[in-house]
């Protein structure tokens, strides 16, 4: 297995546990975990650490503020009650961001699949957070509906931030 695959596929595991520790930890645990993906991720799959830590950054404070529209807007609820993105979901942000760069490189071409790929893959990993509990979505279609124009938007933007302005940090 060629290296950039290999690392593609570490890349992609970590990114599921993380995910996984997040949504079933949902407290500030979820943080610890994601910091140490992050690290690990970091300084053994990317190639370019600095540039992609501060793309992963920008990332990170963009789908928070996103989630945390959400929330305000009753959009998304969780048990704690939060006014505001809660730390776990800000550490699957974080976990997420390592992957555009590596297991989600291939979504850069054709520039119009995050468009597709986008409005139903990000709804339907809130809708699994909610079925194993981390988050609830009150008014299911409306939620659905919102996450998916979000993730419509923020996504495509994403990857086109990461091709204007870090795109040495491609695999």
């Amino acid at each position: 297995m060629a290296r950039n695959t290999l690392l593609k596929l570490i890349n992609f595991m970590l990114f599921q546990a993380g995910w996984f520790a997040g949504v079933l930890l949902a407290n500030a645990w979820a943080l610890l975990v994601a910091l140490a993906v992050l690290g690990f991720h970091l300084t053994v799959v990317s190639p370019q650490p600095a540039q992609e830590g501060r793309f992963i950054l920008l990332g990170v404070v963009v789908g928070t503020l996103l989630d945390g529209l959400w929330f305000r807007l009753g959009i998304l609820q969780d048990a704690a009650g939060s006014p505001w993105t809660p730390m776990w979901l800000v550490a699957i942000w974080i976990v997420f961001m390592t992957t555009l760069a590596h297991s989600l490189a291939w979504m850069h071409r054709p520039a119009w699949l995050p468009f597709i790929f986008a409005p139903i893959a990000g709804p339907f990993a809130y809708y699994a957070a909610a079925q194993l509990g981390a988050v609830d979505l009150p008014d299911l279609v409306m939620s659905l509906a919102a996450l998916g124009v979000g993730w419509g938007v923020i996504f495509p933007l994403l990857m086109w931030l990461q091709r204007r302005y870090f795109r040495e940090t491609l695999t």
